[in-house]
C-alpha cells in the first residue's frame, strides 16, 4: 500500500502550476520533487509497481522532465539516483534558467530491499570514506560524463540526506578542477555533535572555539610528526598554511537545512562560527581555516595510533562558500524536520544567507 507522500496528486506542490525558472523558490520546489521521484522509482521497483500502477512518473512529468537513466548500486542493485532530461513544450525555444538535465540522488530508504546498503553508505559518511565507495564512483562517473558532454552550465546536481552528501562530494570534486555545477542540496549530513541544539549561545561558541583549537593543533602536530628534518618541517608548515579550500571558494551550492534536524543543523553554526573567528582576529581566522581542512575524529584516532579508523583529510561536509537556506518553520518532530517534503511546500518560513569564503 502506498503512503500519501508517494502520490504526487496528494502531497505534491499543487501551487506550482507554472514554473518560473529564474525564481529560486520554484527551482527549489522542482529539485525537491525530482529527488522525491528517485525515492519513489526505487519503491516502485521494490513493490513491482509498473505501468499505470507506478507512482513515480508524475514527480518529474509534471515539470516536463523525462527520466532517461537510472543510477543503480552495484551491490544491491537499488536505484539510488537518476538523470532527468527537460523536454521543452516548444523545442525551438530555450526557456531561461531551465536546466537541460538534472542528476538527482535519493537518501536512505528504510525498507528491507535497500536499508542494509544505505546504512553502510551512511557509516562511510561518518568515517569520511564516501569517496571510496562504488556507489559514489558510479555517481561521479555520471557527473563527469555529463559535464564533458553538455557543459557544467547545462545541468543541476541535487540530492537529499545521503544523496545530498553524494551530490556535495561530486560537486566539490568538480569544483576543485574549476568546473562549477549548480547544486541544490537538501538536509546534507554534517558529522558533528549537535552543538547547535544547545540553547546558550556563549556555550555553543566556547565549544566550537575549543574544537577549532584542538583540531588545528592536532593537524599541526601530525604534520610535524611525519616530518623529522627541520627544513622539511618548515616546508610542511608552509604547505599546511596554504589554503586548498581557495579553489572551491567560487562554487556556491544551495544548502537547505532545518534547525530541528540534528543531522544537518550544524551547517548553521559552522558558517556563523567561521565569521566569528574571522572577527576575533589575532590569528583566530587562520586557526579556523586549518581546522576546516581536517576531521577532528580522524585526527584523534590517528593521535591514538588507531590506523585506518577514519580518514583524516578534509571532511565531506566542509564547504567554503554557500547559499545557506534555513527553514525556520517549527517542525512536529525529527521526521518532519528531515523530510524532503518540506522543501516543495509554499507555507514554510525560509531565510537565506550567502557566505563567501575570503
Amino acid at each position: 500500500m502506498a503512503s500519501d507522500r508517494e502520490e504526487f496528486n496528494l502531497c505534491g506542490p499543487s501551487h506550482l502550476t507554472t514554473v518560473d525558472w529564474v525564481n529560486e523558490d520554484h527551482q527549489r520546489c522542482v529539485a525537491a520533487c525530482l529527488v522525491q521521484g528517485i525515492y519513489i522509482v526505487e519503491r516502485d521497483r521494490q513493490l513491482k509497481r509498473e505501468g499505470s500502477e507506478a507512482l513515480a512518473p508524475p514527480w518529474w512529468e509534471s515539470f516536463n522532465f523525462k527520466l532517461i537513466r537510472h543510477l543503480k548500486d552495484d551491490a544491491d542493485f537499488s536505484i539510488f539516483g537518476g538523470i532527468y532530461e527537460y523536454k521543452s513544450l516548444q523545442p525551438d525555444v530555450v526557456d531561461s534558467g531551465v536546466p537541460r538535465y538534472v542528476i538527482a540522488f535519493r537518501g536512505t530508504l528504510t525498507k528491507a530491499d535497500s536499508i542494509t546498503r544505505d546504512i553502510e553508505l551512511d557509516i562511510h559518511i561518518i568515517r569520511n570514506g564516501l569517496h571510496r565507495t562504488s556507489r559514489f564512483e558510479i555517481a561521479m562517473q555520471a557527473v563527469r560524463s555529463m559535464a564533458d558532454s553538455v557543459g557544467a552550465s547545462s545541468f543541476w546536481l541535487t540530492g537529499h540526506s545521503l544523496g545530498a552528501a553524494m551530490a556535495l562530494l561530486a560537486g566539490k570534486t568538480m569544483a576543485k578542477t574549476g568546473i562549477y555545477i549548480k547544486s541544490l542540496l537538501f538536509n546534507p549530513p554534517y558529522v558533528s555533535p549537535p552543538i547547535e541544539r544547545i540553547a546558550n549561545e556563549r556555550v555553543r561558541h566556547g565549544i566550537r572555539f575549543a574544537g577549532s583549537l584542538i583540531t588545528a593543533g592536532l593537524a599541526l602536530s601530525r604534520t610535524l610528526k611525519q616530518t623529522q628534518q627541520p627544513q622539511q618541517q618548515q616546508l610542511q608548515l608552509q604547505n599546511l598554511t596554504d589554503d586548498p579550500l581557495e579553489a572551491l571558494s567560487s562554487w556556491l551550492p544551495n544548502i537547505h537545512v532545518n534547525p530541528g534536524d540534528h543531522l544537518c543543523s550544524e551547517y548553521i553554526g559552522f558558517f556563523e562560527h567561521r565569521g566569528t573567528m574571522e572577527q576575533i582576529g589575532y590569528g583566530a581566522g587562520i586557526v579556523e581555516r586549518m581546522a576546516m581542512q581536517h576531521s577532528l575524529g580522524g585526527l584523534l584516532m590517528d593521535a591514538m595510533g588507531v590506523s585506518n579508523a577514519v580518514e583524516v583529510e578534509e571532511p565531506v561536509h566542509v564547504i567554503p562558500s554557500a547559499n545557506l537556506i534555513v527553514n525556520k518553520t517549527n517542525s512536529e518532530d525529527y521526521k518532519d524536520a528531515h523530510g524532503i517534503h518540506q522543501w516543495w511546500r509554499d507555507d514554510q518560513e525560509l531565510v537565506s544567507h550567502i557566505y563567501m569564503y575570503k
